[in-house]
């Protein structure tokens, strides 16, 4: 294995920002984990690809990938190959051919689901409103008070791209099902879990745990590096079909 500390990589998901992670980036780093945050402009698949890429750029060492909710799609569209396992939390992991928009909505939405539309700029912000009902309900008025200050609006160029080959079809990937998630349900999230052959943790925990679960959350990562560490040597490139 490399001596140089293996880094994490976290990738926030739609109508969030960095520091959404604020919760997690502390302990990761206490366990001796070199630690960043992917800014995602969230305007355009390709684009968040393409910043997710320049961060992986910065870091040193191998790699491993967490994305969260939409960001699930961004993580598993890289090509490095420094990367040697991907975390999905609450995390959407289109199949080849598939986009976002397809497994976000393939099972019916939970009744406190926000109705979602581009507005005059062709951008899909989320009602304040959602953010207690759906996005975040176990969070704390404070902590729902940033998360609707800072969200960042999405573009539907992100969300109707289709997929290639997803990288967690040539790496160990882990899991975690939000059970009490109102913007993804727990059933698509286990559907996708099940055909990555994942390794599953499912929480009773709502869409954005990395805020109100944050325990679960760095759990499931440090099982993901040290199952990394314990995977070191070089990945094969990915298979083409």
């Amino acid at each position: 294995m490399s001596s140089q500390p293996m880094s994490i990589v976290l990738a926030h998901g739609a109508w969030a920002d960095g520091s959404s992670w604020a919760k997690i980036i502390a302990p990761l780093a206490a366990q001796g984990f070199n630690v960043i945050a992917a800014p995602l402009p969230l305007t355009s698949f390709r684009d968040d690809v393409a910043a997710l890429d320049r961060t992986i750029e910065r870091v040193a060492g191998q790699v491993v990938l967490v994305g969260h909710a939409y960001a699930g799609a961004v993580i598993a569209a890289t090509r490095s190959d420094r990367v040697r396992a991907l975390v999905f939390v609450a995390g959407l992991a289109p199949d080849e051919g598939e986009t976002v928009a397809d497994v976000f909505y393939r099972a019916k939405p939970h009744a406190l689901a926000p109705a979602l539309a581009p507005d005059a700029h062709g951008l899909i912000y989320l009602p304040k409103a959602a953010f207690a009902a759906a996005f975040a309900q176990n969070a704390s008025a404070e902590e729902l008070a940033v998360l609707a200050a800072v969200q960042r609006p999405i573009s539907p160029a992100c969300i109707t791209v289709a997929m290639e080959r997803p990288l967690w079809k040539d790496l160990p990937s882990w899991f975690l099902v939000a059970e009490e998630d109102h913007m993804i349900p727990a059933e698509t999230q286990h559907f996708m879990a099940t055909r990555m052959k994942a390794q599953v943790r499912s929480h009773p925990v709502d869409h954005t745990p990395i805020v109100t679960a944050s325990g679960v959350v760095v759990d499931i990562i440090l099982d993901a590096a040290r199952g990394a560490m314990d995977n070191a040597p070089p990945r094969q490139a990915a298979q083409t079909s």
